[in-house]
């Protein structure tokens, strides 16, 4: 039996080692399938990544490009920016000194009318003052005319020496007074 099984084995074909003809058909199915692939799948398959890649490239291409456009517009906008701040600014600094000169206009316009009304006043009460002076001095001049027609016991009324001497008092009066005035501002 063990000589029928090493006889057996002898002429038993081992399985790992194919046979001839399975090589052969092996070889024209694989040239076969290797053709098909290289004339007909490859080249689909080469166009088809071609076309992703141009699609790739081509994205890539416009993703730059709208980074650019968009990179150009933010330097737009920030010089569009930096204008209007400027301008504001500008504007704020045109509106503060049109409000200097005008409050100035208005302080010089106070000052004039202030001025010119103080003025007016004081030409006023000049003109009441010389008139009230006027007035007490032909009440003082009559007061003493009679006055001194009492004293004397005539009438001095009509006498042009009795208002040379009325005016005469009158401007002696004047005169003390100012002395007076001018030695008490100096005492001062």
């Amino acid at each position: 039996m063990q000589t029928a099984l090493i006889l057996a084995a002898e002429t038993a074909h081992n399985p790992l080692i194919p046979e001839w003809y399975d090589i052969i058909w092996s070889a024209v199915a694989f040239v076969i399938i290797f053709l098909v692939f290289w004339r007909v799948v490859t080249p689909r398959i080469t166009k088809m990544l071609d076309e992703r890649t141009e699609a790739i490239e081509g994205g890539i291409k416009k993703a730059e490009a709208a980074q650019e456009q968009a990179a150009a517009a933010l330097d737009e906008y920030n010089k569009q920016l930096a204008d209007a701040r400027a301008e504001a600014s500008r504007i704020r600094e045109q509106a503060r000194a049109d409000a200097t000169a005008i409050g100035n206009e208005v302080r010089e316009q106070a000052s004039a009318d202030a001025a010119r009304i103080t003025a007016n006043a004081q030409a006023q009460i000049e003109a009441e003052r010389q008139s009230a002076l006027q007035s007490l001095r032909s009440e003082v001049g009559s007061l003493a005319l009679d006055l001194a027609s009492g004293v004397i016991g005539e009438s001095l009324k009509d006498d042009a020496k009795a208002t040379a001497v009325v005016d005469r008092f009158l401007a002696d009066l004047e005169s003390s007074q100012d002395a007076q005035a001018s030695q008490a501002e100096t005492e001062r």
